[in-house]
């Protein structure tokens, strides 16, 4: 009896398993035949029509593969035949013969898609899709590798797919995805391939890639990124980076050491080629050609034990190379066209070498042919390069003349008014009479309440298109930080935490939490945050708005109040000191724009506003850079709402007065 009952379950077991697996194998087909029908029957799945046998046991081929782990669908690869690219002037709209048809919608094909939960591995590769990537492509949270090349895909990259904390190879070439980089892509901390190639990408490159120390490819040619490229000698496992054809204008960063494809040709790089890439001796390929490179070459640079294929053609490269130059074993291509170069050319790259192929056209060197300039043309280029190099350091000398000039008369004048302040004090006491009349329940005077929105022209200058300040609900702010969940966490200013946010209309922004004991009325607490909402100015971190919650759970002694402030994405100006992180270390002229912005917001707040502002914790880690670094002082006013609130509050009508007088003293 023992036995007969031991077989009868493992049969009802076998047979309950083999059901569920079936129901699955079932379930999984069907998906695939409904993705047949979002893509409008291509012929890469035409096999799926009338297939019976196991999912999981599909033959592959180089435009189909389904895998499978424990009958589960964990790879999906379809490559179509819809390789014709439009031109630029795509518009984002269905386009006969090229993309799929008006009748295709992109949130239903990702809807049926995200049902494959199990996915590791996605590649729909020219398929005709089009339209904005839907948000919800997040929900495929296995994703290792995800590959949407040579579609029709447009607009920006949704920052939920920073949640896709898996994923170590992004690819979206051949797409029409605009805007700037993303500066998330940071969260994707196991990244190992970024390819967004040939895409309309603008803006800055961003420096949040440098934190991504998993990346060995970085591939993002053929777009319109601008500025200036930073240090990348901080990812130590990059062996590939593709930036050609597109208009970064900056000197050449230092690179990792492990570098072996190095392809930034046709874009705008100026200065000299940087000693530090003959010390990169995995290189094999370096395109540096098309770009306003200046100076001498560096000789080390045509000895690296890997170099195969260097070309420095058309740039502005001078001087001469020296007799004993040596070559590495591997060098076959070397390309030296269109530069200023003079004097003769070294033996190891002679033409007579069967095994290596040089380009040394459009110079002024002393070889045996009729594709050489006269010296006369280099000389005179190098000697125009010297003068304007010369006229900008004149330049820049200039400029930091006038700014200390400058900074010397905020100083003085701030000196000044300091002290008109001061002297104006006695005129409290001669109002103090008036102020005990209002109504102190609120703990502001009413004429305060009344005035609090008075501000110099200094201040209404600073609020040229700036963004109206509202009340958020605390849903709103709980939305925009995944009810603030660990991952929008940014860290702990002076006062209160400090959360990364999403609005519902795509602002990025940051939401300080900080809690404050009830010594004073929510009323109040209000007409001051109002009064903070006020100031504006191009160097300060602008208040979107605040949400005051009184309801704590637990702790009615005290009130939530939360600060809506502009994102600025570039870190702060501690980050960026020589002795915090040499890579991102700012010039002189950079600091000196930075010290000089933050002088005018500092002047501004004593002196453009009324009452003036004065405790502002001015400190480094409080000044923040923006995208094009201008400098944006944050946590100025907190006085207004916190300490100073409690402190002013006990002393009653002295507080009243003061305001009173701040505003009589600006417009009598």
């Amino acid at each position: 009896m023992g036995w007969s009952s031991w077989l009868l379950f493992l049969y009802l077991s076998w047979s309950f398993f083999f059901s569920r697996t079936h129901e699955s194998q079932i379930y999984q087909l069907q998906l695939l035949l409904q993705l047949r029908k979002h893509l409008e029957y291509p012929s890469q799945l035409g096999i799926l029509e009338s297939y019976n046998g196991d999912l999981c046991n599909l033959s592959s081929s180089p435009n189909l593969g389904v895998v499978c782990l424990e009958d589960t669908v964990t790879e999906l690869k379809i490559m179509g035949d819809k390789l014709v690219k439009v031109s630029n002037d795509f518009n984002g709209f269905a386009i006969p013969n090229q993309t799929l048809s008006e009748s295709f919608s992109i949130d239903s094909f990702v809807t049926t898609l995200t049902r494959l939960t199990s996915l590791k591995v996605l590649r729909l590769v020219s398929l005709g899709i089009w339209g904005p990537l839907p948000d919800k492509i997040h929900r495929l949270y296995s994703l290792e590798v995800l590959d949407l090349s040579s579609n029709f895909l447009f607009g920006s990259i949704p920052p939920q797919l920073s949640r896709l904390v898996k994923l170590n190879s992004l690819t979206l070439d051949g797409n029409y995805f605009n805007g700037s980089v993303p500066e998330w892509l940071d969260s994707l901390s196991n990244l190992t391939i970024l390819s967004l190639k040939s895409n309309r990408f603008n803006g800055q490159f961003p420096s949040s890639i440098c934190r991504i120390i998993t990346l060995t490819d970085i591939a993002l040619s053929h777009n319109h990124l601008t500025g200036k490229l930073p240090d990348l000698s901080t990812l130590s496992s990059l062996h590939m980076l593709d930036l050609r054809e597109n208009k970064l204008d900056s000197d050449l960063p230092g690179m990792p050491k492990e570098l072996i494809t190095v392809l930034l040709s046709n874009n705008s790089f100026s200065g000299n080629i940087p000693g530090q890439y003959g010390q990169l001796n995995q290189l094999q390929h370096l395109d540096l050609s098309l770009n306003n490179l200046s100076g001498t070459l560096p000789s080390s640079i045509f000895s690296l034990p890997n170099i195969s294929y260097l070309n420095l053609a058309e740039n502005m490269l001078s001087g001469s190379l020296p007799n004993h130059l040596l070559c590495g074993s591997k060098l076959g291509f070397v390309d030296l066209s269109s530069n200023k170069l003079i004097g003769v050319l070294p033996s190891c790259l002679g033409t007579m070498l069967d095994k290596r192929v040089v380009k040394f056209g459009g110079n002024c060197l002393s070889v045996d042919t009729q594709n050489q300039h006269q010296e006369s043309y280099c000389n005179v280029a190098n000697e125009e390069g010297k003068q304007s190099r010369c006229r900008a350091v004149g330049i820049l000398v200039a400029a930091i003349a006038g700014a200390v000039l400058v900074i010397s008369l905020l100083a003085m004048v701030a000196v000044f008014l300091r002290r008109r302040y001061r002297s104006g004090r006695t005129f409290e006491q001669n109002i103090i009479s008036k102020v005990e009349q209002d109504n102190i329940l609120t703990g502001v005077s009413s004429e305060v309440l009344a005035n609090a929105r008075f501000i110099s022209e200094v201040a209404k200058l600073g609020t040229q298109g700036a963004p109206v300040c509202r009340v958020f609900t605390l849903e709103e702010l709980k939305e925009a930080t995944n009810n603030f969940d660990s991952s929008s966490f940014m860290g702990e200013g002076s006062i209160g935490k400090i959360y990364k946010g999403r609005l519902e209309n795509g602002t990025n922004v940051a939401i300080r939490s900080l809690s404050l004991l009830k010594k004073h009325s929510i009323q109040n607490l209000k007409v001051r945050l109002d009064m903070l909402s006020k100031l504006h100015h191009p160097h300060l971190v602008g208040l979107l708005g605040h949400c005051v919650d009184s309801g704590i759970q637990n702790d009615s002694s005290s009130t939530k109040v939360f600060l809506v402030h502009e994102y600025v994405p570039n870190g702060n100006y501690r980050t960026h000191l020589s002795e915090m992180c040499p890579e991102k270390a700012l010039e002189w002229p950079d600091r000196l724009a930075i010290l000089i912005g933050v002088a005018k917001a500092v002047h501004f707040l004593h002196t453009g506003v009324i009452p003036g502002a004065f405790n502002n914790r001015l400190k480094t880690d409080n000044i923040l850079l923006d995208e094009h670094r201008i400098a944006k002082l944050s946590e100025y006013g907190m006085s207004i709402i916190t300490d100073e609130t409690e402190k002013t509050e006990a002393k009653g009508d002295v507080l009243k007065s003061r305001y009173i007088f701040y505003f009589a003293e600006y417009f009598m």
